[in-house]
């Protein structure tokens, strides 16, 4: 609503979207449906558009002038930022945007990575707001792509 869409569309896709059923095939065997009660289906080529929508105000952190970044493809997130502390208070403020939208970031899978010239020296942990600390790594793939520390000349 906030982006001035059509009540008649919004009502047609909350139509479309909470009549959804689905099932599981593991070889030749399928389940039996199931309602889903929240999320958009997968592989439909409306559920990029919506979840983007739906992460707009994430996406909304980027401050170019500041050369702080948030990168969104689906449901993979990669912050940038120039500093340590700016990488952690980014990461605070994505917390604190995805708890709004009842999300939350797996930080099983995540990791921080430092490029630059003083990427050798010890620097401060990136902890989450629930204390967890996020490791420090050597490298790290993000959409299949690998990143390796470098040192900037």
């Amino acid at each position: 609503m906030k982006r001035h869409i059509p009540n008649e569309l919004l009502n047609i896709s909350d139509t479309w979207l909470s009549g959804c059923y689905s099932c599981v095939k593991w070889l030749t065997v399928w389940s039996d449906m199931f309602q889903t009660g929240f999320g958009v289906r997968q592989g439909s080529v409306l559920s990029p558009f919506l979840f983007a929508v739906y992460l707009d105000d994430l996406a909304k952190l980027c401050h170019n002038e500041r050369h702080i970044f948030v990168v969104l493809y689906a449901d993979d997130i990669l912050l940038l930022a120039p500093s340590v502390c700016q990488l952690d208070a980014l990461l605070k403020i994505c917390e604190h945007e995805l708890a709004q939208l009842d999300m939350a970031i797996n930080f099983k899978k995540s990791c921080c990575l430092r490029i630059g010239s003083r990427m050798t020296m010890p620097c401060a942990s990136i902890c989450a707001t629930s204390g967890t600390q996020i490791p420090w790594v050597s490298e790290l793939r993000y959409l299949g792509v690998y990143y390796y520390e470098i040192a900037l000349v």
